[in-house]
C-alpha cells in the first residue's frame, strides 16, 4: 500500500508538470484553463473588431471616391480624378481599412477574418443611401439581414484558437505534407487556367476570378504569417531577423499585385454587380481552405461548430448576392456637360460623361448630331 501511494503521488506530479508545460508552450504560463480561454477570446475579439472597422472604412472610402468622380463629372473644367483632394481622402481611408484587415489576421483565425469582408459590401450599400442619396431597396434590407445573421454565426462558431506564429512554426507549416499537396494542386490548376487565358484567349469570369482566388489563398497565408510574426515581435520576441519573414513578405506583395491585375481585368469585362459577389464567394472559400490546410484552424473542432460556421458563410454569400444583384448603374444628376463655351461648337452639343476616361466625355461631331436630330 505505501508503494501504491508513492506511485499515485508521482503520477500526480507528472500530470501537473505536463499541464504546466502545455500552458507554457501556448504562452499561458501558470494561468488556469479558464483564464487561457478567456485571453484567447479577447485576442480573437480584437481581431474581429479590427476586421469590421477596416471593412467599414473601405465601404466609406468607396462612396467618397464615387462622390468625387460625380463632382468632377459635373464641373465645367474637367480635371483628372487624382487631382481631387476628396478622392485622395477616399484612398487614404481605403489604405487604413486594408491595414486594419491585415492586422486582424495577427489576432484571429484566417477562416474568421476573410468572411467578414461582407461588412464592406453591406456597409457600402447602406452608406450610399445616406451619402449619395441612392434608393433603399427591399433587396438591400433582405440582403443586409442575411449578411448580419451570417456574420453572427461566423463570429460565434469560428475556431476559438489563437496561435503565436513564430518563424520556426511558419517554416514547419511550409514543409508539412498537407500544405505541399495543396500548393502543388494550386500550381497545376493555376497553370491550366493561365494557359486558357493567355493561349486560348478565354476571359470567362469564372476563369479570371478562379485565378484571383488561387492567388488570394497565398495572400491570406502570407499576410497572416507576416502579421503574426510582427505581433509576436512586438511582445519582445524578435522574429523579423529570420529569412522566412521576408520570404512571406515577398509572396504577399507579389500575389497581391497579380491578384489586382486579374481582378481589374474582370471589372473591365463584366459588370461590378456580377464580379463583386462571385469574387467574394471565391475569395472567402479560398481563404477558409488555406486557413484549414496551412494553419490547421479547425483541428479538433466539434462537428456542430463546423456546420454552423459553414451555414453562416452560406448566409453571408446569399446576402451579398441579394444586395448586388439587379442593382442598376447610377446615372449622373447632370447627364451632360454644356459645350456652349467651346469655340466652333454649337450650344446644343454635349459632352457625354464617361467614367472610364480622365476627361469624363467625348465630343459629338456636328454632322453626327444633325443626323441624330433628324
Amino acid at each position: 500500500m505505501p508503494n501504491d501511494g508513492k506511485e499515485m503521488d508521482i503520477l500526480n506530479v507528472i500530470d501537473q508538470l505536463s499541464r504546466n508545460y502545455t500552458f507554457r508552450e501556448q504562452g499561458v504560463g501558470n494561468e488556469s484553463l479558464s483564464d487561457f480561454w478567456s485571453n484567447t477570446g479577447k485576442t480573437q475579439l480584437l481581431g474581429v473588431l479590427l476586421a469590421i472597422t477596416g471593412n467599414f472604412l473601405i465601404s466609406i472610402s468607396l462612396n467618397i471616391q464615387k462622390y468625387a468622380h460625380l463632382r468632377l463629372a459635373c464641373q465645367a473644367n474637367q480635371k483628372p480624378y487624382y487631382t481631387s483632394k476628396l478622392w485622395w481622402c477616399g484612398i487614404i481611408l481605403m489604405g487604413l481599412g486594408e491595414l486594419g484587415n491585415a492586422a486582424a489576421y495577427g489576432f484571429a483565425p484566417a477562416t474568421l477574418i476573410a468572411p467578414l469582408g461582407c461588412v464592406s459590401v453591406i456597409g457600402s450599400a447602406f452608406i450610399s443611401v445616406l451619402f449619395l442619396k441612392e434608393t433603399m431597396r427591399a433587396a438591400d434590407m433582405l440582403g443586409g439581414t442575411l449578411t448580419i445573421a451570417g456574420t453572427y454565426l461566423l463570429v460565434t462558431f469560428a475556431p476559438n484558437v489563437t496561435q503565436e506564429l513564430t518563424a520556426t512554426k511558419i517554416q514547419n507549416y511550409l514543409i508539412s505534407w498537407q500544405f505541399l499537396i495543396y500548393v502543388i494542386l494550386e500550381i497545376i490548376i493555376f497553370c491550366i487556367l493561365l494557359y486558357f487565358y493567355k493561349r486560348k484567349d478565354v476571359t470567362h469570369i469564372v476563369v479570371l476570378l478562379m485565378m484571383v482566388a488561387l492567388l488570394a489563398s497565398l495572400t491570406i497565408i502570407s499576410v497572416k504569417a507576416v502579421a503574426g510574426m510582427i505581433t509576436f515581435s512586438a511582445k519582445g520576441k524578435m522574429q523579423l531577423t529570420y529569412p522566412i519573414f521576408y520570404i512571406m513578405f515577398i509572396i504577399m506583395v507579389t500575389s497581391c499585385v497579380f491578384q489586382v491585375k486579374f481582378l481589374n481585368q474582370a471589372m473591365q469585362l463584366y459588370n461590378a454587380t456580377v464580379v463583386v459577389p462571385i469574387n467574394f464567394v471565391f475569395f472567402t472559400t479560398s481563404a477558409i481552405i488555406a486557413g484549414v490546410v496551412f494553419y490547421q484552424e479547425f483541428q479538433g473542432a466539434a462537428l456542430l461548430s463546423v456546420f454552423m460556421f459553414l451555414f453562416g458563410c452560406l448566409l453571408s454569400f446569399l446576402g451579398v448576392f441579394v444586395i448586388t444583384q439587379n442593382r442598376e448603374e447610377e446615372h449622373l444628376q447632370v447627364p451632360y456637360i454644356d459645350c456652349g463655351h467651346i469655340p466652333g461648337k454649337n450650344k446644343i452639343d454635349k459632352i457625354q460623361p464617361d467614367s472610364n476616361s480622365l476627361s469624363y466625355g467625348t465630343l459629338h461631331d456636328e454632322d453626327d448630331w444633325t443626323s441624330a436630330q433628324s
